[in-house]
């Protein structure tokens, strides 16, 4: 069985899409971000430390953990933590370039067909967003579809307006590399090759 140890409806709508069964558990883990760490860093560490907090309670199961954060200027863009936050993330990324990054870790059952115990990757995209309007911005904010977003916007709701062009994989916009994810649980024998 393969778990997946986040409260993100966006992952499980994604898995579900892909028609990948699955559990959801949420994981309960400090997500601060620590000094001198890099983007790539962070999320790879979130993305571990759910799989791990997860799989010390369902050993026998496939644990998926990941973690999605938006970058520009070297600034990590996480959730923002009010209005003010989202509209200060929109006004950076307004008529920009910028990066999503997801990494996933996947941790194997004891006796499963991978000999590795612990698989985990990096998915980077690049987003181009066209120009808004602070006024765009409070209209967006008061939607409040960017409130639990990484860089404040959905992809795939209203933010989509803005968005002209992606260099990667869509779905690791919206919060998991469904094709990344696939392959690993492939390789690890979660799936049927």
């Amino acid at each position: 069985m393969l778990i997946l140890a986040s409260s993100s409806p966006r992952r499980r709508e994604l898995l579900t899409r892909a028609g990948i069964a699955f559990e959801a558990h949420v994981a309960d883990v400090n997500e601060d971000l620590r000094s001198g760490e890099s983007p790539t860093e962070y999320t790879r560490r979130l993305a571990r430390e759910k799989a791990h907090a997860v799989a010390k309670l369902r050993a026998n199961d496939f644990v998926l953990g990941a973690d999605t954060t938006v970058v520009v200027d070297d600034e990590i863009l996480s959730k923002p933590l009010d209005a003010a936050d989202a509209a200060r993330m929109l006004r950076l990324l307004s008529g920009r370039e910028h990066e999503v990054v997801t990494a996933v870790c996947l941790i194997s059952p004891r006796g499963a067909a991978s000999p590795a115990e612990e698989d985990t990757r990096v998915e980077i995209t690049r987003v181009y967003m066209g120009k808004f309007t602070d006024a765009e911005i409070a209209d967006y904010i008061a939607s409040g579809e960017p409130m639990d977003k990484a860089g404040a916007y959905a992809i795939q709701g209203i933010a989509s307006r803005w968005i002209y062009k992606i260099e990667g994989e869509y779905s690791n916009v919206v919060g998991l590399p469904v094709s990344l994810v696939f392959r690993m649980l492939r390789k690890a024998g979660a799936l049927p090759s």
